[in-house]
């Protein structure tokens, strides 16, 4: 894939356009800043409550989604996934006449058919690899984070033109911008959350402090040894690598990754597992399940959220952060 930089993209097919951003969270206040700095006409399509306030404080243009979506030319859903459907319903379609473009940071609505756009708009996506925040904050260091763009479709002929240079607005292509498909990015973004960076992480954390504070070990150690310490190493495989990690770690520690690790993740039966995980993304049965439950007021994610609050991890790592700050205010 050919990475896409800075000096490829020109801020061209912005210059008279208006850019509504649907949402004022973490992805949708910093990519309105980073656009509004770099000269982008940008609105803010919102509902009353704190994101509007919050809006407003920045010195936004605030109204209605469907005062925005009618006011603009590109239209960038900024949205939780569970929310694309029935606000681009009831708030968005209407507004969304031929010609404009319809935009969005992650291709769920699309992959999964939640958003079946008309014909005669463009459809591309613009997705920082990062939270927001890290968008904003690499962005005013005069840098970026890395993104992907991708055109779903491309009426006019310059889809890919405003992609890129939506993805400059946002500093993407100071790092470098890779071109995809929709459901390559939908899909490969919620395998990476569930089977690794959440879902996989999370689980082993877990499971390594219940199995030591179990042993009898003191709470707050086994809490720095399978919590605290990952932030580190993931740090330096950010930095430099897998390789770059082990140079840094202990003899005896990179042993035990090698000699041990396949023993706690058995390679053919994780990676069987993850092509099951996979399946079930692409074929659809992840969102379809999602959906429902999130329809449904997400009872099930409310119970979770409520139990992982009160594990012991969550109580040590709680009390164990107040004492760095203690510590750091001194």
């Amino acid at each position: 894939m050919e990475l896409i930089h800075d000096n490829a993209a020109t801020f061209d097919a912005l210059q008279g356009k208006t850019v509504a951003i649907i949402g004022y969270g973490a992805q949708g206040r910093n990519q309105a800043l980073c656009m509004r700095d770099c000269g982008v006409q940008v609105i803010i399509g919102i509902r009353p409550g704190k994101s509007f306030d919050a809006a407003t404080r920045d010195g936004m243009r605030v109204m209605s989604v469907a005062e925005a979506a009618k006011a603009a030319d590109i239209i960038h859903i900024l949205l939780p996934d569970e929310m694309h459907g029935t606000v681009y319903t009831n708030e968005i379609k209407a507004g969304l006449t031929a010609g404009k473009v319809l935009s969005c940071s992650h291709g769920f609505a699309y992959a999964f058919d939640v958003i079946n756009p008309p014909a005669d708009v463009d459809v591309i996506m613009v997705a920082p690899k990062s939270p927001g925040t890290e968008v904003r904050r690499r962005f005013v260091e005069g840098f970026g984070v890395p993104g992907l763009i991708s055109v779903h479709q491309n009426v006019s002929g310059n889809a890919r033109d405003i992609a890129l240079a939506m993805a400059k607005a946002l500093g993407l292509t100071r790092a470098g911008v890779l071109e995809c498909t929709m459901k390559q990015e939908a899909y490969e973004d919620l395998f990476g959350e569930q089977n690794v960076i959440c879902g996989g992480l999370v689980d082993l954390m877990e499971c390594g402090f219940e199995t030591l504070i179990e042993a009898g070990y003191p709470a707050e150690m086994a809490y720095f040894e399978c919590v605290h310490e990952a932030k580190l190493i993931v740090d330096l495989i950010y930095e430099g690598g897998i390789q770059k990690m082990n140079t840094v770690i202990s003899n005896t520690a990179e042993w035990g990754e090698y000699s041990n690790g396949p023993f706690i993740l058995p390679h053919d039966e994780l990676k069987a597992r993850m092509k099951e995980s996979l399946r079930r993304i692409e074929h659809g049965e992840f969102a379809k399940k999602w959906l429902e439950e999130a329809g449904n007021g997400a009872p099930n994610l409310i119970a979770a959220r409520e139990a992982l609050a009160a594990h012991p991890v969550e109580v040590v790592g709680k009390q164990i952060r107040s004492m760095f700050e203690i510590t750091l205010n001194k």
